[in-house]
Order: structure tokens, then sequence, then C-alpha cells
């Protein structure tokens, strides 16, 4: 059985049905060749990213791919509390929550066929795993908070993250340190299976969203004659970019460049679902640039500079954090 989307009422491009999609015809061609090794080669250099570079560490330093508990929950900046990163993340999920089950509620499921609803949901999931990770590590903080108290100093790296070297109260005093115990370091905790999960999930929605937000409003949109948009609409198409621009400024997650791995892989997973639903079910596709008589290269291109402007989104964060410290 194959599920038949629901056509919601926010615009679409109209891609036709002139041609039957469940044809062998359709599928036995040079271009369908042509877009599969689009799509296989991001997919074979992500493949080979993640497996030289994710969860290794090297001895003596940190590898791009290590990542330590806290920086899930911790914010950039010493001033801030926690627990106003675990705010902000809850309002943002009750918010998205929210207008997720009110677009499924006014069209249905078939909304979930679009690329859009796919990145929505994600970044919900993302604010909601977030919340959990920020309740735990506001616990934690407020446990070392009762035992002694610390003042930081943060140096922000996009690649490395955020290290923030306490000074407890025996090191502000006047007895001088030798250099030997004074260039003792705590043991950063390292991170486990799932936070991990979480900065992948991070990384995966920062490209998506500028990658749906610039295509809607700067390709589709501007070619759907006048079409009036709903507050809700306005709200699914920017909303995502805006709660998670908000949350970079606030947390303390690093950026290494190699995970766009994940958002290509997200992205040729909604391809994939988009091939297998077509080559049983002859229905529209959603996006023009998706029908195999398109090429997928200018698509696929994109990603790159989707992902840059969140990379250098947290390059001036990185920036202005090192400014203020200095």
């Amino acid at each position: 059985m194959v599920f038949i989307p629901v056509v919601p009422r926010c615009m679409t491009v109209d891609c036709g049905m002139a041609t039957d999609t469940t044809a062998s015809s359709y599928w036995l061609n040079w271009r369908v060749l042509c877009c599969a090794l689009i799509l296989l080669a991001p997919l074979l250099l992500a493949a080979i990213l993640i497996w030289r570079y994710e969860g290794k560490r090297r001895e003596g330093r940190e590898h791009p791919g290590t990542l330590f508990q806290e920086e899930a929950w911790s914010t950039c900046y010493k001033r801030v509390h926690p627990r106003w990163l675990l705010a902000f993340r809850v309002f943002s999920f009750a918010a998205m929550l929210t207008l997720l089950i009110s677009n499924v509620v006014r069209d249905g499921a078939g909304i979930f066929y679009f690329y859009t609803q796919w990145t929505f949901t994600l970044v919900t999931l993302y604010f909601g795993y977030a919340s959990l990770l920020s309740i735990y590590g506001c616990c934690i903080h407020n446990k070392e908070a009762g035992g002694h108290t610390e003042s930081y100093t943060s140096i922000h790296d996009p690649e490395q993250g955020t290290y923030r070297p306490p000074i407890t109260g025996d090191e502000a005093g006047t007895t001088p340190k030798s250099p030997i115990e004074h260039s003792e370091a705590p043991v950063r905790e390292a991170a486990g299976f799932w936070v991990y999960v979480f900065q992948i999930q991070f990384q995966t929605c920062a490209g998506a969203v500028v990658l749906t937000d610039i295509v809607f409003w700067g390709i589709i949109y501007p070619f759907t004659n006048g079409y009036k948009l709903s507050f809700l609409d306005v709200c699914m198409h920017s909303l995502n970019a805006v709660f998670l621009l908000g949350d970079t400024c606030l947390n303390s997650l690093r950026f290494p460049l190699f995970r766009i791995s994940y958002f290509v892989l997200w992205s040729c997973i909604y391809v994939a679902y988009q091939w297998i639903i077509h080559a049983f079910k002859n229905l529209w596709w959603p996006y023009q640039f998706l029908s195999l008589s398109s090429p997928y290269l200018g698509v696929t291109v994109m990603h790159i500079p989707c992902f840059a402007v969140f990379a250098l989104v947290i390059k001036m964060k990185s920036s202005l954090l090192r400014r203020h410290n200095s």
C-alpha cells in the first residue's frame, strides 16, 4: 500500500503529470543515471569524511570530531546561566510543536511529503532533545555550584568548541602556585553517544533550515503569482531558522565543517524517499527540481553555501567572544 499525500494549502510549484513515473522508460534512461551519479558522489564523500573524523581522538590534543559532555547544555558566555538556554529551548520546542500540530490539523499528514515539514520536524525534535539535555545540565551545574564557586573564562572556537578552565577559590587566593600545579587542568568528561547524536542533529538542522528557507523564499515563492501566505505558512518557513539562530547565539556547541556530511545524508534520504514513492505510484513531484528530467547538480551544490552560512554565523560569534574576553 502506497501512501498518497494530500496537497496542503500552502503553495506548490506546478510540476505537472505529463509523464508516468511508474513506467520503466521513465527510470531506464541516461538522465536518471546522471542524477544517480550526482547523488552518489556526495554520499561517498560524506561517508569518507565521517569514517575519517567522527569521534576520533588523538593522544595529546583534541581532534575536530571530539566532543565534551558539558557542551550540550552550557552557554558560550560566562555570565549567562545555563537555565536561560534551557528556558529558550523549552519555549522554542513548545512553539514549534504547536505550529507543527496546527499544520497537520489544517492540511493533514500529507504535509510530510515536503522537505519543509521534514526539516521543521527535525528542528522540533532537536529542541525537545536539547531541552532534556539542558535540564540535566542545570541539575549538574547547581550541584557543582553548591559545593564551590567557580569563575570561567570563555574561549570559543567553532572547530574545537568552548573551553572554560575553572578558577577555584583556592587558586584565586594569595598563595602562589608552582607552574606544575597551575598547569593542571580539570579533566573534561568526554561526550557519550547521545551527546554526539545531539551535536550531529544540530549541524544537520543548521544546513537544512538555511536550504529550506532559501529555496522557498528565493525560488518557489517568487513564481507563485502573488499567492497570499497565511500566518502559518510564514511561520513554517521562517521560525525554524529564527529559533535555531537564537540557540546558536547562546549555546557552546562546536561546528566542525566535516559534519556537512550528515546534512548531505539527510537530503539524500529525502530524495530516495521521493524516488521510492514515485517508482510505485504516479504522483506529482513536490518540487519541480526533483523531477528526474531536471538537473540535480544545482540543488546539490547549494548544500555547500547553505552550510557555510551557519558556519560563518558561528565564526562571527567566536570572533565577538574573543574580542570581549581580550
